[in-house]
């Protein structure tokens, strides 16, 4: 694994020919969750499988503040207080009309780092799975929509539905997209409904995607990596088949 700083984001670059993101293979990008330590997801090249010379880049957020004992990061920051009070109550926490405060800089530190990573090492998009887990999969759906960037998949783990009155109209441009989309049947923090209506969201716009439902809570599973490693099998070769390798 080495270190680099791209768009002005500290960055974890693993896996390619030499486990430190060598080589040209296509590259997948994991965007953390909130308050994260923004490497937690690193150890996940290693037991995804994905085929030989894959590289792997893990961004952390731009915020860091205290959360327990260790620094904690976050590509835009939450009302904790309504989220300690949705899980006290059990209150459904739909979150589908929300813009949050933040998000338009998170996009665009995004933006700007994928730009970076284009210039200094040649990655352009089609040669990109994006995605994330929880707060990184809602960045990842964002920025997918927002922009014409044309990638060769989508990671949703354990994310959401945001702004819907948004997002929704925004999904048609993407048909064909392969998406992966995960979540726990018994997720407190996120519901599966609301993952549920995102599925179907990107269902109806003509997005392809292989939904994995599992039981459990707000995690990445051994059955959700098994199918992750899978599904960037399959959108790798398409990738190869379209280069003619």
């Amino acid at each position: 694994m080495r270190e680099e700083r791209l768009g002005g984001l500290l960055v974890r670059m693993t896996g390619g020919t030499d486990g430190s993101g060598g080589g040209d293979g296509p590259v997948v990008i994991l965007l953390h969750g909130f308050g994260a330590p923004g490497d937690d997801l690193v150890p996940l090249w290693q037991v995804i499988g994905a085929p030989p010379g894959t590289r792997f880049i893990f961004p952390a957020g731009p915020l860091s503040f205290q959360m327990g004992l260790g620094e904690s990061r976050a590509w835009w920051m939450i009302d904790m207080e309504r989220l300690n009070r949705d899980i006290a109550t059990g209150r459904l926490r739909d979150l589908s009309r929300d813009i949050p405060p933040g998000l338009e800089e998170a996009r665009d530190r995004i933006v700007a780092f994928l730009d970076d990573l284009e210039c200094r090492f040649g990655v352009g998009p089609r040669n990109i799975v994006l995605g994330g887990f929880s707060q990184g999969a809602m960045l990842a759906c964002d920025v997918t929509l927002r922009t014409d960037r044309p990638f060769l998949g989508l990671i949703l783990l354990s994310g959401t539905l945001l702004a819907k009155e948004e997002w929704v109209p925004l999904m048609p441009k993407r048909r064909g997209l392969r998406v992966l989309q995960s979540h726990g049947s018994e997720d407190p923090l996120l519901p599966i409904s609301l993952a549920e209506q995102l599925r179907d969201c990107l269902l109806e716009a003509g997005l392809t995607v292989e939904w994995v439902r599992f039981k459990g809570a707000h995690e990445i599973p051994s059955v959700v990596t098994q199918r992750l490693g899978r599904f960037l099998g399959q959108v790798i070769v398409r990738l190869q088949n379209s280069h003619g390798v």
